[in-house]
């Protein structure tokens, strides 16, 4: 370590920036924004790694990727040996090289970062797991001797497909069960195409079904079997609870049942699972809007008000009611926004919805916020200018204040332990619940949160159900055969 500040100084400059296209191109169309690096750009921007011997990135990454292993291959232009390196504890390595809040993780503990930009991780595990599709190479790694056990995944999400591809090649059969009609959860339904194209999702589904995981869609637990008949009926072993949080939020506000009021989990829903950009070819209609208010500042308002501006909107307002230094979303998807439009109204807030008189909205009542004293979060609290109320004319409406647990699932297990908020109870690094077989991880447990964070519970869980799985059948006389 001693070495590396004298082969930093040698490697200042800056990272290779990946093209995308120009922002009033994109601005009206639902292609990908970034084009990708060209293997030239990938060796250039690996050859900035310094190869640390006790790497902090790698302590930055929830599911525990090889990160100095894979740079290194790419940069000697051992391209699909550094996706098969990422795979090793990775199953979706496409997905997290596109919506990974890297900088906030791996990227932030980069050592070139301290005088400079960090080396673009994220680019980099995006371009090798890309490759490896482009060449047609994917590669299926040897099945495990199996256990004999079984276990159901509720949920096929980044939690429940990481967990089950864990579960996978440890040997045990593994069923998950997804609520809609694709599997992917959040990754099908909520990110946008531009964002995250949909045949990259299905490509990282169709690698864990070749691994064996069975994927039954159109399944919702709770309904089609509760938790209780999966395991003492089915003959699961054990189960994982990884439904996420899919209860839209709503302003608390009068006329938000008007026409044109959408929660920004059907906006998103309709336009992205459903492809209601591409109605009459897709038979799921959307209100096809002139003016739009997104109220929210986090990732899931940026992608709603984007996703307006592709479908035509004349204006799209961001609606929020702290600063932008305030803002939870990502840099990136603040400054995409910016860049193809999006026309930010801070510190303001809705106090009502106005209609037409038919029940279509028109507008809404906002009043202006000035920021206060610093909250519980640490983020200066928004207070109201007294007499500053003002109209904004829209005739669509998305609120994007996050979501909460859905209830459905969890009126049918009462001996669930849940908080005051409705999330489950579990142990953060097993995710044991309070009823024996039965894990939990992700937002159905710590509210709503990123991708990865998903995906590092559903590998904390795999982990503990191997542990549960060995003891729960403990036989000091025939252990050597089990």
């Amino acid at each position: 370590m001693g070495t590396e500040p004298e082969k930093q100084d040698k490697k200042t400059k800056t990272r290779v920036r990946m093209k995308e296209q120009e922002p009033a191109e994109r601005a009206r169309n639902f292609r990908e924004v970034p084009f990708g690096y060209t293997p030239e750009e990938a060796v250039e921007e690996a050859s900035r790694c310094l190869s640390c011997k006790n790497p902090p990135c790698r302590e930055g990454c929830p599911v525990e990727v090889e990160i100095p292993q894979f740079i290194r291959l790419i940069k000697e232009g051992n391209f699909l040996e550094a996706c098969y390196t990422i795979k090793q504890k990775n199953a979706l390595p496409a997905v997290c090289g596109r919506v990974c809040p890297q900088e906030n993780q791996c990227e932030a503990r980069c050592i070139v970062g301290k005088k400079g930009d960090p080396v673009a991780i994220g680019n980099l595990e995006r371009f090798a797991a890309d490759y490896e599709a482009e060449k047609g190479e994917v590669r299926i790694p040897e099945k495990p001797r199996a256990t004999g056990r079984k276990v159901a995944i509720i949920g096929s999400g980044p939690g429940g497909l990481t967990c089950a591809s864990d579960l996978i090649m440890s040997g045990h059969e593994v069923t998950m069960f997804e609520a809609l009609h694709k599997p992917g959860g959040v990754l099908v339904y909520g990110i946008p195409e531009f964002r995250l194209p949909k045949v990259i999702v299905e490509r990282e589904v169709g690698y864990i079904r070749k691994l064996g995981v069975e994927v039954v869609t159109n399944a919702v637990i709770g309904r089609l079997f509760t938790v209780d008949e999966l395991l003492n009926e089915k003959g699961y072993d054990a189960c994982f609870i990884a439904t996420g949080a899919g209860l839209p939020m709503f302003l608390g506000i009068p006329g938000e049942n008007f026409n044109g009021v959408y929660s920004a989990n059907e906006f998103l829903t309709r336009a992205n699972l459903m492809k209601a950009y591409l109605f009459p070819e897709y038979d799921t209609p959307i209100k096809r809007p002139g003016r739009v208010a997104v109220f929210g500042a986090g990732n899931v308002a940026m992608d709603s008000a984007r996703v307006a501006l592709r479908l035509g909107a004349e204006k799209v307002y961001l609606v929020y009611r702290r600063s932008e230094a305030e803002m939870p979303a990502r840099k990136a998807e603040i400054h995409h926004a910016k860049e193809e439009g999006v026309e930010f109204v801070l510190l303001t807030n809705p106090v009502r919805f106005l209609d037409d008189g038919n029940g279509n909205l028109r507008a809404v009542e906002c009043i202006r916020m000035e920021l206060g004293e610093p909250d519980e979060s640490g983020r200066r609290r928004p207070v109201p200018v007294e007499g500053s109320e003002f109209e904004m004319e829209i005739d669509v409406a998305i609120p994007a204040l996050g979501a909460k647990a859905n209830p459905l699932l969890l009126k049918t297990l009462p001996d669930l332990r849940l908080n005051r908020r409705g999330y489950i109870i579990a142990e953060e690094e097993t995710g044991m619940t309070s009823k024996r077989g039965v894990f939990a991880g992700g937002d159905i447990v710590t509210g709503a949160a990123t991708v990865i964070l998903a995906m590092g519970a559903g590998k904390k869980v795999a982990r503990a159900i191997n542990g549960y799985l060995k003891w729960k059948y403990w036989d000091v006389s025939g252990f050597i055969e089990q």
